[in-house]
């Protein structure tokens, strides 16, 4: 089978295209042969090795935690999947390195594998893995607000995306709309603007501005009940600004920011702030699924869709043109990052 592999930490230029062995499934695992791969910031941090020097040899690896395919073989023990199932997979590549969905066939424990809604396609389901969760678990970590989503959930709440033309900002936005949300958005040009009103933001503001803050109170009075944060350094200020009282911050990135986060303890102590750090890989398993469950639900019902009329454009590559795909993700592509596989017949 075909595979893209690196075998050393580095730029776009260390992967290569590879003849592998198609693997076979162990007890509790399964084979899935890979439709459509997708890219996130994480695949090209890890591929250069997060903060490893360049050039560190690593053992042969295959890239990218997202993906979505077809149930090619079980192996024994496994029940809830059989051959022919579509399904799109959670966090591919933490199971081992030559585990990612960066090649035709990945074997993964049957526990990694979520069965794909016939409403939604292998776009979706490899485009809303990283960011969905990311955003799932954003929406659902204040203290007096839902663990799980569905429609009414979000109910009466307003939330603050900040970033929401990004990857898990429109999928926040998306989430949220389907929960019944009011959603205020913030974006960086009348472009990503266009692209968050697609994914379904009710209001929509431009950054940078010095009276950022009061547009947010026009629209929630009261202060937003929880902001989706991208950018936790640059926007620390802002949050106690427009938070209610007891309102919550799901911090996920410190876009623009440099790796410390300064807080003003008065501001936020008289608020009864909640920050919420969040990274998927350390989240447990039992929040990854219930966030997959839920983010299934959620392309079952048509509210969860890639596509620039969602907000989302797609940038498509071959599987020889890996690098090529890492080379636009690091270089901030708007929209998803996908990679075509194998055919999806």
């Amino acid at each position: 089978m075909k595979a893209v592999v690196y075998r050393r930490h580095g730029g776009p230029e260390v992967l290569a295209l590879a003849d592998r062995d198609v693997p076979d499934p162990g007890p509790g695992e399964v084979r899935v042969r890979v439709v459509v791969s997708a890219v996130n910031p994480t695949d090209w941090k890890q591929r250069a090795g997060r903060g490893a020097a360049a050039g560190t040899e690593v053992p042969e690896s295959v890239p990218n935690q997202d993906g979505a395919g077809v149930v090619d073989a079980v192996g024994p023990g496994v029940t809830g999947f059989a051959p022919g199932d579509r399904v799109w997979l959670v966090l591919a590549a933490t199971h081992g390195p030559a585990t990612g969905t960066a090649q035709e066939y990945t074997v993964l424990p049957a526990a990694q594998l979520v069965h794909l809604p016939g409403t939604a396609g292998f776009d979706e389901g490899a485009g809303f893995g990283v960011p969905g969760l990311t955003a799932h678990r954003a929406l659902t970590v204040a203290e007096d607000g839902p663990a799980r989503l569905s429609p009414g959930a979000l109910d009466g709440r307003t939330v603050l995306v900040s970033g929401g033309a990004g990857a898990v900002g429109n999928a926040t936005i998306q989430l949220a709309r389907w929960a019944g949300a009011t959603v205020i958005a913030t974006v960086s040009s009348d472009e990503k603007a266009t692209l968050a009103r697609a994914a379904g933001a009710q209001h929509v503001l431009r950054y940078p501005d010095p009276e950022l803050a009061a547009r947010v109170r026009d629209v929630a009075p009261d202060g937003v009940d929880l902001v989706a944060e991208v950018a936790a350094g640059v926007n620390a200020g802002l949050h106690t600004q427009v938070l209610r009282p007891r309102g919550t911050v799901a911090a996920y990135g410190d876009d623009r920011g440099t790796g410390t986060v300064s807080l003003d303890f008065r501001a936020n102590v008289w608020l009864n702030a909640r920050y919420q750090f969040l990274v998927l890989y350390t989240v447990g398993a039992g929040k990854l699924r219930a966030g997959a469950e839920d983010i299934t639900a959620a392309m079952a019902d048509g509210a969860l869709r890639l596509g620039e009329d969602r907000g989302v454009p797609v940038h498509r590559f071959p599987l020889a043109e890996t690098a090529a795909a890492h080379t636009a993700s690091e270089k901030g592509a708007t929209g998803k990052v996908l990679i075509d596989v194998t055919a999806a017949e």
